[in-house]
This record gives C-alpha cells, structure tokens and sequence, in this order.
C-alpha cells in the first residue's frame, strides 16, 4: 500500500511539474522579443474565430487571444511569485521568533497573524484601493499580506518542537543565542515543509490575482491578464465562449500544475503521509 501511494506520488510530481514548467515556459515564449503584440487593438478584426493567422480567434478589441493568454501568464506568475516572497520573508521570521520566544511574545505574533488572516486577500485589496489604486502592486501587495500568517503559522507548526530537542538544549548551553540557532540549526528542519507551502501558496496565489482582476482589483490595462480577460469575456459568453474557456482553462490548469506539486512534495516531506 505504501508503494502505491508513492507511485501515485510520483505521478502527481511528474504531472505537476510538467505543467508549471510547460507554463513558465510559455510565459518565458511570450517575453521573446519580435512577437506580434497581442494588446495591439484592431477592431476591424474583432471577434475573428480561430484561423491560421490567429489560433485561438481575436477578442471584441481585434488582439490574439493566444497572444494574451500567453503574456497573461506572465503577470500571474510575477503577482504570485513576489507575494509568496514577501509572504515567506516576513512570515517565516515571525514564526521561528514565536516559536523560540514562548510566552507573551509568542502569543501576541500569533494573535497578530490571526488577526490578519481573518482578512482575505480581496478585502486587503479594497483597504489599499484608495491609495494605492489598481493595478499589479496593489495585487501583489494585498496577497503578500495575506501569505504572511500562513508562513507564520507553517514555521511556528514544525519549528516548535525542535526547540525542546536535546541538541537545541546543548547549542543553548554552548552559549549560542537564538538567532544563531534558529539560522544554523532549526531553520534547515523546517526549510522542506516551508518549500511545499511556497508551491501550494503559488497555486492561491494565481487564483488570488485572477480574482482581484476580475473584479477590477488587480493588473490594469494594458497589461494582459487572465481575470481580466475572463471579466471581459462574460458579456460575449453566448457570442464567443472561447473567450472565457481560455483564460479560464490557463487558470484551471495553472493552479492545478502546483497542487499536484505541492501535495506530492508534501507527501515526501511528511512522512505520516507516506504511511497513508
């Protein structure tokens, strides 16, 4: 049983990894330079179905949609990648802090987290609205936010524990500080758990700004993107379905390629998993 459910491991790792890189790898295509450029706006070829001019047909404003699919991966990589940065910079230490710091120091960065995470990425996003505008910082900023408490959470979760561990005791007694203890010794125990709530966070952190876009939120004009796209798509839905199966299959598949990545580097990683 257990062999079994490593195979299906390696078929979700394999799977998953194929398609983030197959993502990443178009959106690395559509950064080339010489393209044609998808937000280039021709009205005379507005909603032209697919040819061999333009794959997947043109939009209500005459662009690629192949084109904008394409560079779209590009800003929902970008959004996601620097909010789970910025989630894991700031949460990370603030979990290994709580952790080595027990007592009302731990209790109050926790209840801080809490407090944050009380607050979805969209309701963050409406806070900042009023001074920072729409637009890419505004999503990445609002995700960021909300990615902080739940790296927090991981490395207080697995960091924890070590602390109470007969080496930490020794490096303690050795007279090691915490800060050199947390880097040189705890941090490296809880770095592969870390990693897989980074990957399963890339996946939100997709579905995250597609839904800041769509509801105006997020990337502006004229900066492709998904939520966007499919926003623009939903008065056309009866005309021209395409338009939003597109975006929304690149969304579906995206977030799809990290969770099976996550889970299955998050079976090996826990081994109560692996039992399973």
């Amino acid at each position: 049983m257990t062999g079994s459910t490593h195979g299906n491991g390696n078929v979700g790792l394999w799977l998953g990894a194929v398609i983030v890189g197959a993502i990443v790898g178009i959106a690395g295509f559509s950064m080339l330079p010489g393209g044609v450029d998808p937000t280039f706006i021709t009205v005379a070829e507005k909603l032209r179905p697919p040819s061999s001019l333009h794959w997947l047909g043109t939009d209500h404003l005459g662009r690629d949609v192949l084109g904008l699919t394409m560079q779209g991966a590009v800003a929902s990589l970008a959004v996601a990648v620097i909010a789970v940065v910025i989630g894991a910079c700031i949460g990370v230490p603030l979990g290994l802090i709580a952790a080595a710091r027990e007592g009302w120091i731990s209790q109050a960065i926790m209840r801080a987290n809490d407090f944050i995470f009380a607050f979805p990425a969209l309701v963050i996003a409406i806070l900042l609205h009023d001074t920072m505008g729409a637009g890419m910082l505004n999503a990445i900023v609002a995700i960021g936010i909300f990615n902080i408490p739940v790296f927090a959470r991981t490395a207080y979760g697995k960091a924890q524990p070590v602390w109470t561990l007969d080496f930490i005791r020794a490096a303690r007694l050795a007279g090691k500080g915490d800060v050199r203890i947390a880097l040189g010794h705890v941090l490296p125990l809880v770095m592969a758990t870390i990693i897989v709530q980074a990957t399963i966070q890339l996946g939100l952190g997709i579905l995250a700004e597609a839904g800041l876009s769509y509801v105006g939120l997020g990337i502006v004009p004229p900066t492709p993107s998904w939520g966007r796209m499919l926003s623009e798509a939903q008065t056309l839905i009866g005309l021209a379905p395409r338009l939003a199966i597109v975006p929304g299959a690149a969304i579906a598949l995206t977030v799809l390629g990290f969770t099976l990545l996550g889970d299955a580097l998050s079976e090996r990683v826990d081994p109560r998993r692996r039992g399973r």
